[in-house]
């Protein structure tokens, strides 16, 4: 079975998703199940917006569209309540909260994640048996090890393998942070949102170094299949870039297709339960 471990559903016109003013034209409206008609992949539905209403709405679309196993969802980690948040989020989710996102890659604060008046936060949401999705690029990378180094089996899933800069060509500083990430036992990374950071236009081998970075570094067995769709419609379809992706999983690790594409999500985010 074939999981897509980064999906995003939103409507602009319920909650506020302010960094959608920046984003290309064509993800400024509502993205929604029946804009990918056709697609029986089952998924995990990851937030977009930093409100823990968004978390609920997606609820409410998991439970009418059976193919959503989980939702990563938000909360207000600086919040004094933390605690009964995280509470209530997975009592209203009825078992669909699998995990945490803070969307650090919009937070002007670069150090954020190193902050000590978090601690309290991840604690809970370690604790709790929720996954932590890390949206972060090259500038949080330093924090982010610092943050996990306080935090022993606090499951971690590295969103779009932290956004290298391959227009740019910043492969260096970007391989010797997440080989220093890799070395985490609890660390996974996503196989996504990649070919959204090539120049327009480019070939998607333009992604070999960095692919074969993730696998010698994480190996098959801490790598997961995303979608990141709908921003992936800037650069490709879904199809195309399951295939792409399925490509460099068989020249990478041949035997390990099954696990990318799903096993290992159903792992990390304990869904096997879920979809079984």
């Amino acid at each position: 079975m074939i999981v897509d471990a980064h999906r995003h559903y939103w409507d602009p016109s319920r909650r506020d998703y302010g960094w959608l003013a920046g984003a290309p034209e064509t993800l400024r409206r509502a993205f929604l199940p029946g804009d990918l008609a056709g697609e029986t992949d089952p998924c995990i539905l990851v937030q977009a917006a930093p409100d823990e209403r968004e978390t609920r709405f997606l609820f409410e679309l998991a439970r009418k569209h059976p193919g959503v196993l989980g939702v990563v969802g938000w909360v207000d980690m600086e919040a004094l309540d933390v605690a009964s948040r995280l509470d209530w989020l997975v009592a209203d989710g009825g078992g669909l909260l699998c995990g945490i996102r803070p969307m650090v890659q919009d937070i002007p604060d670069t150090q954020w994640l190193a902050s000590p008046a978090l601690d309290i936060a991840f604690e809970h949401v370690r604790d709790r048996g929720l996954v932590f999705d890390a949206l972060v690029d090259g500038r949080h990378l330093r924090a982010l090890s610092d943050r996990l180094a306080r935090h022993p089996g606090l499951h971690t899933v590295i969103d779009h393998a932290a956004k290298p800069d391959i227009a740019g060509g910043g492969f260096a500083e970007w391989a010797t942070s997440m080989a220093r990430l890799a070395q985490m036992p609890d660390v996974y990374c996503k196989l996504s949102g990649l070919l959204t950071l090539t120049g327009a236009g480019s070939d998607p081998r333009t992604l070999e170094p960095y692919v074969a970075h993730l696998f010698e570094t994480f190996g098959a067995k801490r790598l997961i299949w995303g979608s990141d769709w709908p921003v992936l419609t800037t650069r490709a379809s879904y199809d195309a870039w399951k295939t792409c992706a399925r490509e460099f999983v068989r020249r990478h690790a041949p035997m390990a297709e099954a696990a990318v594409f799903g096993g290992n999500a159903l792992t990390v985010y304990s869904l096997s339960r879920i979809s079984s």
